[in-house]
């Protein structure tokens, strides 16, 4: 069973997980785009995105590569990696194994998959809602990667995005809660400020504990 097969229901039965909707970011820092980062985003559009693989390469890629190179903290440098496309094999008998379309991991290494902070589910066929719960059952996956590493973290955080839309989710104590606003591609400093909220949340945790 892979992350894409679960159901909610599936998750809240076999999980015991509850879900709730709530406004996740109340507070954070918008963060001004580069140049780069809007030229990138203005090439991918007059190129086209026809499918979804040409909305990760030509949307999602690039705003993902823009927080890595962000000097508002120095939390993000060496501190974290964005895993593409790599299997999070968390306990396969309870299904949760299959690839995540990207995640963020803790420490530097793109070869070496380290304990996830962060995953990013693509919503298939435009699908932003099927896509939370998949990013629902990653988390929940992430959660239990982490605590098999001996590297327990009480907060995990999702995504669903289309690549135009993107939907957050948080992971504590075993409830998973849906923000209730979306981000959007035309208002991009509100969407990089939620992604940096959300590496200073756990890097601050974990350095905090070194």
């Amino acid at each position: 069973m892979a992350y894409s097969n679960f159901s909610l229901n599936d998750l809240e039965t076999k999980f015991g997980v509850k879900f709730q909707i709530s406004d996740l970011f109340s507070s954070f820092t918008k963060i001004k785009p580069s140049k780069w980062l809007i030229a990138s985003l203005k090439k991918g559009e007059k190129l086209g995105i026809s499918n979804e693989k040409s909305r990760s390469e030509r949307i999602i890629t690039p705003i993902l590569l823009e927080i890595t190179s962000l000097n508002e903290s120095l939390m993000n440098k060496n501190s974290f990696a964005i895993i593409s496309g790599e299997n999070l094999d968390a306990d396969a008998s309870l299904g949760l194994n299959g690839e995540c379309d990207f995640m963020f991991s803790l420490g530097g290494s793109q070869e070496i998959l380290a304990p996830p902070i962060f995953c990013i589910a693509e919503a298939k066929k435009q699908d932003l809602e099927a896509g939370m719960i998949q990013a629902s059952a990653q988390v929940i996956g992430a959660k239990i990667f982490n605590n098999n590493k001996k590297f327990p973290l009480e907060t995990l955080y999702g995504a669903s995005t289309t690549g135009d839309v993107w939907r957050f989710l948080k992971y504590e104590n075993n409830e998973i809660t849906f923000d209730k606003k979306r981000y959007y591609t035309d208002n991009l400093s509100k969407l990089l400020g939620i992604l940096q909220f959300i590496i200073e949340s756990a890097a601050s945790k974990v350095f905090s504990n070194i």
